[in-house]
């Protein structure tokens, strides 16, 4: 590869890379200075495809406004500093628990490291067929994150102080107004995600959350 085609393939990579994407709190397999090896090893055909579960979700009441589906994760929050806000869950019809707390997460395996992991959620492997809901800042120390087959329909609705909540999607983020029944449930594709071969699921958690590493040294 001539330095030229090298040089045009990362101007348009880095074109390629959405500015949001950047900034989400999740753990990247290649950064910095690795970005340029990436894409030779890509050139060169070092490289494989894996396929990630993708979430969306339906509202009734209100019109959602912003785009419907995440690669990592889907979050209700309060805008209220001072009062929690109250969601009721129901899993394919079954009721679930009504999560008294700041917010809740649903993620799939991928977004289990991002926002997900901050409130004290699962570690989940790529390929595992579940998502998770992981309640934020909840009111009782015995509600728990928990894991659902990815085939489940999970129906969600608000109540707040402010009688209106926030609701982000992989980060982009809108208001919606109490009553506003949401269905959460895997969408009909996956994401295919282009992955250096010499890099593991597992070599990533140990270099990024610093496993076996002596804090001594």
């Amino acid at each position: 590869m001539t330095d030229t085609t090298k040089a045009q393939i990362l101007e348009v990579a880095r074109k390629a890379i959405h500015t949001e994407m950047l900034s989400l709190k999740r753990m990247e397999d290649t950064l910095g200075d690795e970005f340029a090896t990436a894409v030779e090893d890509i050139y060169q055909g070092r490289y494989r495809i894996d396929s990630r579960s993708v979430i969306g979700i339906e509202t009734e009441g209100e019109p959602l406004g912003i785009y419907p589906y995440a690669l990592n994760d889907i979050s209700l929050f309060k805008r209220d500093f001072a009062a929690m806000i109250t969601v009721r869950a129901s899993v394919d019809g079954q009721y679930l628990n009504t999560y008294q707390a700041d917010g809740l997460v649903v993620s799939t395996p991928t977004g289990s490291t991002a926002y997900s992991l901050s409130n004290g959620g699962p570690i989940v492997v790529p390929q595992s067929k579940v998502l998770t809901l992981t309640p934020v800042a909840p009111h009782s120390m015995s509600t728990r994150p928990i894991v659902l087959p990815d085939t489940s329909e999970i129906r969600l609705e608000v109540k707040s102080r402010s009688h209106n909540f926030m609701i982000a999607i992989d980060g982009e983020a809108t208001k919606l107004h109490e009553g506003t029944v949401m269905t959460i449930r895997r969408a009909p594709y996956e994401a295919k995600m282009v992955v250096r071969g010499d890099i593991t699921y597992f070599s990533t958690l140990r270099e990024k959350l610093m496993w076996g590493a002596d804090p001594r040294q």
